[in-house]
């Protein structure tokens, strides 16, 4: 994973038109979702190793390469000499080939429909695992690759077929992510320090774009996804309406999955939905979106992140509320070890997020971010609205005496408010709107129906 960048120089990815491309609607399932389980997972699972640096978006741009949280770019960081991930390889691994990895990763004890069940229960309705990241290693048996995927090496087994039957057996929608941008195997590139390194040297070039365009039809044709995620951008010789460009990849793309959907990084003006990262590209974060990040700081499994660096349960139910109440998903990165298990650290606040929605279902899934002139989203007290056509849904912390929600009191019936945990809640008008107290702990759920006159 990686996105935008934060300074000033640089540029951003080369955008060729494309066309042609008649607008469309993207398909309903998607808006109502909510909540998707992103899976990286590759031989970066086996070193399992980056520093614990922070937040994309948070740390300075200047920092970040040769400090990188992210596990899943392990290749690149220990080829940046005097960087702690290059001391760390020296001397854990005796500076042995990144290669050698992927036949360490066996996922011996990998269980998907015990996976997908899993996630299931934590309220995902969707999966996109990694089918191809920057290390260029596909979990599936990709053309053109020979030994160098998880079919034929290392775990041996197709990861992405055995997903996707899963995903779908589990009730669950499955999308692939695809690094289109980079493949330090296929085509290499000098390590990257620097997010204008990265754009600068990236490959461009028709031989790359054919790679990929095969890689990606051969998914499309093998799995047919729900979701084509793209990351970083795409070869520009393939942006063009030519047999291996972008036009034709989409085309037959809808053709085949009608109810498809592409995200924004592919470096051209067309997209169904728009991402953001930790704290980057949330510029983004308007109409339809999906704002993405890791349970700690890494996709990739990180063996040095224990639940002091991971989102508690409360704070990951807060992360959802506060994305779904700005009208997105949450794409939420699960990184399995190199057995194929979930470290205990991140399957706690999981389960802490199923068994809420469990009991708030209704006011997240098909719910749509409320209208600013109708209530008052604020951090202190940290209040959160959604809506559907008959109701208002207002989250906000228990434990904390009256909360005062400012909103437009004519527009709902406040003496059937309800708290959807079948807690006592006590409602009262006030000057500014309403004060609300529910006993004990943790987010809250109050449901407001909206007068009749007011329904959607």
């Amino acid at each position: 994973m990686f996105s935008g960048p934060r300074t000033s120089s640089w540029q951003g990815p080369v955008r060729v038109e494309l066309d042609p491309f008649p607008p469309r609607k993207p398909p309903g399932w998607f808006e109502d979702a909510k909540l998707g389980i992103f899976i990286h997972w590759g031989p970066y699972s086996v070193p399992a190793w980056a520093e614990l640096s922070g937040e994309l978006g948070a740390v300075d741009p200047q920092f970040w390469f040769r400090h990188n949280p992210y596990a899943e770019w392990y290749a690149n960081t220990i080829q940046i000499s005097g960087s702690p991930a290059h001391e760390h390889h020296l001397a854990v691994w005796g500076g042995f080939e990144y290669d050698r990895f992927l036949d360490q990763w066996r996922a011996e004890s990998f269980d998907p429909d015990a996976m997908m069940r899993e996630f299931r229960e934590c309220g995902a309705r969707y999966v996109i695992p990694t089918t191809k990241h920057h290390d260029g290693v596909p979990l599936w048996d990709a053309p053109s690759t020979g030994e160098r995927n998880a079919v034929r090496r290392g775990p041996r087994r197709d990861l992405i077929a055995e997903i996707a039957g899963a995903a779908r057996r589990h009730g669950l929608r499955f999308g692939t992510y695809y690094s289109g941008g980079l493949d330090w195997t296929a085509a290499p590139t000098p390590p990257i320090r620097s997010h204008e390194e990265m754009y600068a040297t990236r490959p461009r070039d028709v031989g790359y774009a054919r790679y990929a365009f095969s890689h990606v039809s051969d998914l499309i044709a093998k799995y047919r996804p729900d979701v084509l995620w793209n990351d970083i951008d795409w070869p520009d010789a393939g942006k063009e309406d030519t047999s291996f460009g972008l036009p034709r990849l989409f085309r037959d793309y809808f053709a085949a999955v009608p109810e498809g959907l592409v995200n924004d990084r592919w470096g051209v003006p067309f997209s169904d939905f728009a991402t953001s990262e930790y704290q980057s590209r949330r510029e983004r974060e308007v109409g339809l979106f999906e704002h993405t990040r890791g349970l700690g700081y890494s996709f990739g499994y990180n063996a040095r992140e224990t639940s002091a660096h991971v989102l508690s349960g409360d704070a990951l139910i807060r992360c959802l509320v506060d994305v779904v109440a700005r009208g997105g998903n949450l794409l939420l990165n699960v990184g399995p070890d190199a057995a194929g298990n979930v470290p205990a650290a991140q399957r706690d606040p999981l389960r802490r997020l199923g068994a809420w929605l469990s009991t708030n279902a209704d006011a997240i899934y098909a719910s749509r971010a409320l209208a600013s002139d109708m209530a008052d989203s604020r951090d202190d007290p940290w209040v959160r609205w959604t809506t559907d056509s008959r109701t208002l849904f207002v989250f906000f912390e228990r434990g904390r005496g009256p909360v005062r929600l400012r909103l437009r009191v004519d527009a709902v019936d406040v003496r059937r408010g309800r708290a959807l945990s079948g807690r006592a809640v006590e409602i009262a008008g006030v000057a500014e709107g309403l004060d609300v107290i529910v006993p004990g702990d943790g987010v809250e759920v109050v449901a407001l129906p909206l007068r009749t006159e007011l329904k959607a």
